[in-house]
């Protein structure tokens, strides 16, 4: 009786798979390095088990590495076995060439790696001659029992992947033409002297570290340079509110630096605060409505950047995190996508997804389905924005015994998948300007009208608002106080205090309800380089002799 062998890219993925087809296919025997019942035997490999390299002939040795032997192109590309997993390769091939298996089913990784994993197997397995077996392909965009089946019930053709294998080849075959001879040709030009100096060379390995290098080079020439900002705090009918001195004229430059709210002179600060000293001033505001909407669906970029920012992993751990999501768990979508957007019918899939969530979320479910909000909708669901891919969204299964990391990953991808689904957030914006002897000072308010989609964050959207604004020196809360007549002026507050942060430099002082604030540069003046500690003594002398211009001191 003929069989169908099914190569997955990882043990774990054919013991799925074997669980998956058990109900439909019979149970399967397990082998050392396989499993098989009357239809399929399915085996896997560990990663790469072969990998492209030159023929004898062409490979130039060490010690010949110079420019009289460059470039290296050779006419075609012989293949060796990865050492470590020669045994494993020596498995899969040994079942590919079986007499009763009459095709192949590639159930490696669906991408154009795992697409190049199976094909180096395939012709290393066929030698010169191939082969000679049909191959289909299995295409998962999920790791649940339900999607491997369908998986196999629309196997794709050797003819549709053809694109997609001569992609990942030629990709590998320039990786190695842009290592060989980059690593060739800049070590024969180190060691022109004599010696021999290693200098490697890669595709993505130079452009990462041309970028390090390039922030290296801009910090090195950075040169750190004081600046002031003028902050009031003004006296209306019904209360106080803050506001930010600001240059009407000032227009976006070249020079990232320069802002509309820094004075960089302490001089010409001080004399804005002496002006507008016990002063009355007139108000003008205007208020406006403002809507903010959902980010869009995580591709993986994207939530290693979400997840860095709001728990400190690395892209490498997030990449981790939702592998085992996908693979271990298999609650999960697909992590290795480029793709944020979903495929156009697709709307049932996730409508049966939102009502398998577990019951933190189902609140959230409640609304989106009664309100009827999954509907066709070109920012979620767009068959051009998919590659290989869609985005990656929880799968339905309620999640078991995850750790404390994978926890917060699985949470944050299905509270972006349900909150692309809800109305956006409604704001209404208050900007109110309030001049003084011709001086504009800045105030702006935000009042959520509408939570929308935000609601779904709760108390961590109003911290993550509340953050923001407490960053804008101009942005002291939500509200704004009214002011009646339009007219406010500057509370008395004639002690000055000076406060210094020894890293940063921060001057601040206070008189008469203005502050003048030094916010610096990053060049830590009053900083020992010796010992890289704080020099209190230094940066106290720093801060004083800026402070004697300004009148009676005390220190925080």
């Amino acid at each position: 009786m003929s069989k169908t062998l099914v190569i997955a890219e990882k043990p774990s993925v054919a013991q799925d798979i074997v669980r998956a087809l058990t109900p439909e296919t019979g149970k399967f025997e397990k082998h050392d390095d396989h499993f098989e019942n009357d239809r399929y035997v399915v085996t896997s490999a560990v990663g790469h088990l072969v990998e492209i390299q030159a023929p004898e002939k062409y490979d130039v040795k060490r010690g010949k590495w110079s420019f009289a032997h460059l470039p290296v192109i050779p006419p075609h590309f012989d293949l060796k076995p990865v050492d470590k997993t020669k045994t494993r390769l020596n498995a899969v091939v040994k079942q590919a060439k079986r007499k009763d298996v009459e095709r192949l089913i590639n159930a490696c990784d669906a991408g154009r790696e795992g697409e190049l994993i199976f094909r180096l197997i395939e012709q290393y397995a066929g030698g010169a001659k191939g082969l000679g077996k049909p191959v289909q392909r299995l295409w998962l965009q999920s790791m649940t029992p339900q999607a491997i089946r369908d998986g196999f019930t629309h196997l794709r053709s050797e003819a549709d992947m053809r694109g997609l294998a001569e992609a990942a080849r030629s990709r590998s075959e320039a990786d190695w033409l842009v290592g060989i001879n980059g690593t060739r040709a800049f070590t024969a030009f180190n060691s022109r002297d004599g010696g021999f100096f290693l200098t490697t060379v890669g595709r993505v390995q130079t452009p990462t570290l041309a970028i390090v290098v390039e922030r290296e080079e801009q910090i090195r020439r950075f040169v750190s340079r004081d600046y002031w900002e003028i902050h009031a705090q003004f006296q209306a009918q019904a209360g106080l509110y803050a506001a930010k001195w600001f240059d009407p004229a000032w227009k976006k430059t070249e020079d990232g630096e320069i802002k509309a709210d820094r004075v960089w002179s302490l001089k010409e600060a001080v004399a804005v605060a002496d002006a507008v000293r016990g002063r009355t001033g007139s108000v003008k505001e205007e208020s406006k409505p403002a809507t903010q909407a959902s980010p869009g669906l995580f591709d993986l970029t994207s939530l290693q950047r979400e997840a860095n920012g709001r728990f400190g992993f690395s892209a490498k751990t997030t990449l981790g995190l939702a592998q085992a999501l996908y693979e271990k768990h298999k609650v999960l979508t697909y992590p290795r996508t480029d793709s944020r957007a979903l495929p156009e019918d697709y709307l049932a899939t996730v409508t049966a997804a939102m009502q398998s969530l577990g019951d933190a979320y189902k609140p959230f479910v409640k609304q989106i389905l009664s309100n009827k909000w999954v509907k066709p909708n070109k920012r979620i669901f767009n068959n051009a924005k998919i590659s290989d891919h869609f985005a990656i969204i929880p799968t339905g299964i309620e999640p078991k015994h995850l750790t404390e990391a994978e926890a917060k990953v699985y949470d944050l991808v299905t509270k972006r998948f349900l909150s692309v689904f809800f109305p956006a957030a409604e704001f209404l914006i208050t900007t109110r300007i309030t001049r003084i002897e011709n001086e504009p000072f800045k105030s702006e308010g935000k009042i959520m009208v509408n939570a929308g989609w935000l609601q779904i964050y709760g108390k961590e959207a109003d911290d993550e608002i509340a953050d923001k604004e407490a960053k804008d020196g101009d942005k002291p809360g939500k509200t704004l106080v009214p002011v009646r007549g339009q007219i406010a002026w500057l509370i008395p507050q004639p002690e000055v205090t000076y406060g210094l942060n020894y890293r940063n430099l921060n001057i601040v002082s206070r008189r008469d309800g203005i502050v003048i604030q030094d916010v610096g540069g990053s060049d830590m003046t009053g900083y020992n380089d010796e010992n890289e500690t704080p020099d209190r003594p230094a940066a106290e002398n720093a801060v004083k002799a800026a402070a004697d211009l300004m009148g009676r001191i005390r220190w925080q």
